[in-house]
């Protein structure tokens, strides 16, 4: 695996790298431009180091590229419309088939159930590793979101991605080369959301 230039890490630019993180969504995409596979690797990496209660490391990733884009875009087809039953909809089958398509690469992320802590800390850990992986993004130009829309929620969706009935499938990143940049972003004002005491 060929290392990828490492980024500076002073206070201001990772308060920078948080506060600029935007998603970029697949309609904000270059279609058909590659993110090179080192720059993914380096988003899975500082995701693996995510915090993680007793070490139990739950997140698991699944990442289609190239060809295999189109065989998730299939198979992710096929099941909703095997399992949608009367909310199925046609433009959302459609969307299905096409979505993987407009993306450099689509991960598929997971928690792997570990029985000896409570299940919101597994939860809890898989997020924090996704947040690793949007910031890594951010800070080498790439664009990305998690989305929890599509097939996640589908039990039957499990098996293609091995996941045992207590398992989880938590949605997919889709990862592209921005075309056209996300706006300037908006927070309340955090003095608002905190209670500190002396």
């Amino acid at each position: 695996m060929i290392d990828v230039p490492s980024i500076p890490s002073t206070p201001a630019t990772i308060n920078e790298v948080i506060r600029t993180r935007r998603s970029v969504f697949t309609q904000q995409f270059d279609p058909g431009q590659p993110v090179d596979d080192q720059v993914i690797w380096q988003m899975l990496q500082n995701a693996n180091w995510a915090p993680t209660h007793k070490r139990t490391e739950p997140w698991r990733f699944t990442v289609f590229s190239g060809e295999s884009r189109k065989t998730l875009a299939e198979q992710q087809a096929a099941i909703y419309k095997a399992y949608a039953g009367d909310k199925f909809k046609q433009g959302k089958y459609e969307q299905l088939k096409q979505l993987p398509m407009l993306c450099s690469h689509v991960i598929a992320i997971a928690m792997k159930r570990n029985l000896a802590v409570p299940e919101m800390e597994e939860i809890a850990a898989v997020a924090c590793a996704v947040q690793n992986m949007a910031l890594t993004a951010q800070a080498y130009g790439v664009g990305g979101y998690w989305s929890t829309g599509g097939i996640t929620f589908i039990e039957e969706a499990k098996a293609l991605f091995n996941l045992a009935p207590e398992d989880r499938l938590m949605g997919f990143f889709y990862v592209g080369q921005v075309r056209i940049p996300s706006g300037d972003g908006h927070r309340g004002n955090i003095e608002e959301k905190v209670t500190w005491l002396k």
